[in-house]
């Protein structure tokens, strides 16, 4: 269900009237991916980091990735993960294979303008309320054509997250989603995978009583830049972790590797691979079965 579209302070993009109504979107089914590029490598260093690749969704060249150095995680990384008492993730490109709010835009007829907005935001070349906010008032999405993509568009899951949040969850470890996609396209996939409501950070789409866009919640702290920082120790300070983890792919998912906040982060390159980003996490993965193999 779509929660409640009241807000204290609003990021406007056209003009309102603030009024009390609830809508709702139809639950869907997830399918996930089962058509993945595989590209043939040649011998590679370390057959690990070629097993990771083949299974990966996006196709890199060999010198590419012989450029990093954190494709096998140290002792201390190791460590971190197998103990981690919380470990949240990124939506967009890591936990889905879409950008979420490409995928929309698309759907709107605005995808090509709207991606070049999503790429420099991701890059951190932009604040990201910003590019929020540039990329929705390109196409000012209405209530009806957002249960209209939800219908016909599924999000489409990256291969083995099902796997890996279920391995975590059996360590009792807790499992987030902190996204700056939005809760209306995130609720069906914290479903699917078993993850409560409470467990989702993201943005809020506001629509007026006829369905109209107005905006998006800035309270959210998911809406501006350091907002992934912010609700990781917000995680942090409220349950006491001892252990945190965040595995992303974009800047903004590497903020929230600061003190009070994540004592990890992992890169997972298996959709998208930002190398400056990749180069500064503490391990660079392409596959989630990597993850799932460590954790014991």
């Amino acid at each position: 269900m779509m929660e409640g579209l009241m807000s204290a302070r609003i990021n406007l993009v056209q003009t309102y009237v603030r009024r009390n109504h609830y809508h709702s979107v139809p639950s869907i089914s997830l399918r996930p991916a089962n058509k993945l590029y595989r590209r043939p490598f040649g011998m590679m260093k370390h057959l690990n980091l070629f097993n990771s690749v083949a299974a990966s969704v996006q196709p890199l060249e060999v010198s590419t990735l012989e450029s990093f150095d954190n494709t096998v995680p140290s002792r201390e990384v190791l460590e971190l993960w197998q103990n981690a008492d919380a470990v949240c993730f990124d939506v967009d490109s890591t936990v889905c294979l879409d950008e979420g709010i490409d995928e929309l835009a698309e759907f709107c007829g605005a995808g090509t303008i709207v991606a070049e907005w999503t790429a420099r935001a991701m890059s951190g070349s932009v604040p990201f309320e910003e590019a929020l906010a540039a990329r929705l008032s390109l196409f000012n999405p209405s209530l009806s054509q957002v249960q209209n993509f939800l219908e016909t568009r599924p999000p489409r899951i990256s291969p083995g997250i099902d796997e890996l949040v279920e391995k975590l969850k059996a360590k009792n470890t807790n499992v987030y989603l902190i996204s700056g996609g939005f809760r209306q396209m995130i609720n069906p996939v914290a479903s699917i995978l078993g993850i409560p409501p409470k467990n989702i950070f993201a943005n809020q789409l506001l629509f007026g009583s006829s369905g109209e866009f107005l905006g998006f919640d800035v309270n959210e702290p998911t809406s501006r830049s350091g907002g992934k920082a912010t609700a990781v120790q917000q995680i942090r300070r409220a349950c006491g972790y001892k252990g945190l983890v965040m595995i992303g792919d974009g800047a903004t998912d590497l903020e929230a590797r600061k003190p009070g906040g994540a004592d990890l982060f992992i890169c997972y390159a298996g959709v998208q691979l930002r190398e400056t980003v990749a180069a500064k996490s503490d391990w660079l993965v392409f596959n989630f079965k990597d993850l799932i193999n460590y954790l014991d």
